[in-house]
């Protein structure tokens, strides 16, 4: 691999969801373990972990908890697995990686369990690891453009200046921009944090007005699995990718 090397060992999986939108499928299984082309949610991120060349793990549980537990417990590869357990209280993606931070090195890469992508020349986690500058962001964020979002149906999410600074969309307006749910996190960026539950958003936006937040575009393909509807056709992207 070329460039810079990793910008961290460790990934934070967020995990611990709900699975609302994947219903029926999450009725007796949590959402990471929904299978897409014959390996599970969860498995294809940590497979993807594992190709980076990332050897560690945290991944947040609450719903259906003992299920992935035991599923951790039978994965025998790369990468280590740590739990950070949400069973007493759901905390949402900003509160999980608060809990969690002890477990996690600064920075860390973060990433939603239902991620499904394709790398471009080199995979995402050294995307991110080549435009990471510690001095001038708080979190860098990896982005989709719309003709690169499979099976993506909403008005994007973001702007990028010519630098990567992230602006967000206008009510009305679309934007260029989807969050592949994936992320490059410095602990500054978690500093101060409300208690218990919150979205990241809420740090994201402090991230914003302090011109600390950035983004890159994926040089890949990504795909949302929010439905059950979204299977087939990603199964069917991923045999053509």
């Amino acid at each position: 691999m070329t460039g810079k090397p990793l910008a961290s060992d460790t990934a934070m999986i967020l995990a611990a969801g709900l699975g609302k939108r994947m219903r029926p499928l999450t009725a007796t299984q949590p959402k990471p373990l929904v299978r897409v082309a014959g390996r599970s949610l969860i498995d294809h991120a940590l497979d993807k972990l594992e190709s980076a060349g990332i050897e560690n793990a945290v991944v947040n549980v609450h719903y259906l908890a003992d299920a992935l537990e035991g599923h951790f417990k039978v994965r025998s590869r790369a990468p280590k697995i740590k739990v950070s357990d949400e069973r007493e209280q759901l905390l949402e993606t900003g509160g999980g990686m608060v809990k969690a931070a002890p477990l996690l090195p600064d920075p860390f890469f973060c990433l939603n369990s239902d991620n499904i992508w394709v790398d471009g020349p080199i995979d995402v986690f050294h995307e991110l690891s080549q435009a990471w500058d510690a001095d001038r962001m708080d979190a860098l964020l990896l982005l989709v453009p719309h003709p690169r979002a499979m099976n993506y149906r909403g008005e994007g999410d973001f702007h990028l200046d010519p630098e990567g600074r992230i602006t967000r969309r206008k009510r009305g307006y679309v934007a260029p921009f989807i969050y592949s749910g994936i992320q490059l996190v410095s602990h500054r960026l978690l500093r101060d944090a409300p208690e218990g539950p919150f979205s990241t958003n809420v740090l994201w936006t402090r991230a914003i007005e302090e011109d600390r937040l950035f983004g890159i575009s994926h040089m890949g393909l990504w795909f949302e699995v929010g439905e059950p509807a979204a299977i087939k056709p990603t199964e069917e992207w991923l045999t053509r990718a």
